[in-house]
């Protein structure tokens, strides 16, 4: 009883769309037009020729490469600052923490005001020094006005990892500081390995985010009725080009083939993460002694 709502809504709205999309990605059904048949998978095959899909692949696991560890450093280095006996501790906590809690949509669209050409903030302050005025949101600057906006969001990593600090015995740190190691070897030899499972946690959870980014993409960009987007080349990601192929050029058949590879793409880096990490993780209670 309890958990029948819960069970409906995940086949209604997760299992039933990823079958519908599924289905779709076996055709050349264009969402409106009757006239579709089954295309097997030819629409696979044209993906891994599809030169702009290997392209706006090639940018999002870039994207990945670089904003996965920057979000991660920055939180923690945040965390192990707010983590110390500091005056006003908690609002300093608090004002860190609260870009995390703005929705996506409302950090994207100030970002796009702050970094606007004509009128951003970003700008004025370049004029007070006599810079000219800078196209943020054009190539090749665009890609790193997103970056900051996934490093605005940092908030939220340093939560998770403060948590993860404060659940450290504090006598282990103590006995590291008796035998003489300085600060950065007991963080590198006691705060680290201990903190390797939340560090894995949002490695795996940023990468998964990060492959699926869209919206700040969308939103930075000029984008018509239609649907077509004039998104820079730069920030032309996967998920960008999921977006064009169903709304821009009616291809439900082929950008549901693209959402199911992506889907593949994210269950084989988790899983590569999880080989790769195997014995760099440290548990306090080791998984296997429970079975």
């Amino acid at each position: 009883m309890f958990t029948g709502p819960w069970l409906l809504g995940f086949v209604l709205l997760t299992v039933f769309p990823m079958g519908y999309a599924l289905w779709m990605s076996f055709t050349n059904f264009d969402g409106i037009s009757p006239n579709w048949h089954w295309v097997g998978l030819e629409n696979y095959r044209e993906l891994w020729s599809d030169p702009l899909t290997r392209q706006s692949l090639g940018r999002t696991l870039l994207f990945v490469a670089v904003t996965v560890p920057m979000s991660i450093v920055a939180g923690l280095i945040l965390a192990v600052m707010v983590n110390r006996p500091l005056r006003g501790r908690g609002l300093w906590r608090t004002l860190l923490y609260l870009p995390a809690v703005v929705p996506p949509v409302g950090a994207a669209l100030t970002f796009k005001l702050v970094f606007d050409k004509n009128a951003g903030a970003a700008n004025g302050v370049l004029d007070v020094f006599g810079v000219n005025a800078v196209s943020w949101l054009t190539d090749p600057y665009a890609r790193y006005v997103i970056m900051m906006t996934v490093l605005w969001g940092a908030g939220n990593v340093m939560i998770i990892s403060l948590a993860g600090l404060q659940d450290i015995p504090r006598d282990l740190q103590e006995a590291a500081r008796i035998d003489g190691a300085t600060a950065w070897r007991s963080f590198r030899s006691v705060t680290l390995p201990l903190l390797s499972p939340v560090i894995l946690f949002q490695t795996i959870t940023g990468v998964i985010g990060a492959l699926q980014t869209f919206m700040p993409l969308l939103l930075a960009a000029n984008s018509t009725p239609a649907g077509a987007t004039s998104v820079p080349g730069d920030n032309y990601m996967y998920m960008i080009n999921v977006f064009a192929q169903y709304f821009a050029y009616g291809r439900f058949g082929y950008a549901s083939a693209l959402l199911w590879v992506l889907f593949a793409v994210i269950v084989a880096v988790t899983a590569l993460i999880f080989k790769l990490t195997a014995g760099a993780v440290f548990y306090n209670v080791d998984p296997e002694a429970k079975k």
